[in-house]
């Protein structure tokens, strides 16, 4: 007897799942990758530890609504460096509030 074994496919809510981890990481989800469910739970596996948002140095929308509410108060102005730099930003925010 010839022992053969055969991939299952991936499902549907793999395949969803995983063009969003390619959205979300700015990656191409590749066709080999899909046909598989177990390649796909690999490629799952190792695109859902990336963190793109730590690579990612500008404030988020809500520090900047919450420091324009803040300069708006204290009539000054957010000096523009505070939006190139998440770090600067919130720096700004807490000797600000």
């Amino acid at each position: 007897m010839e022992s053969t074994t055969y991939a299952l496919p991936a499902t549907p809510k793999q395949i969803a799942y995983a063009r969003s981890l390619a959205l979300r990481n700015q990656t191409l989800l590749p066709w080999v990758v899909q046909q598989d469910r177990r390649s796909l739970s690999a490629w799952i596996d190792a695109q859902a530890k990336m963190n793109p948002g730590a690579q990612d140095s500008r404030p988020t929308s809500r520090q900047v609504a919450f420091a324009e509410r803040l300069a708006r108060i204290k009539r000054r102005a957010v000096p523009d460096e505070c939006f190139r730099d998440k770090g600067l930003m919130s720096k700004w925010i807490d000797g600000n509030k």
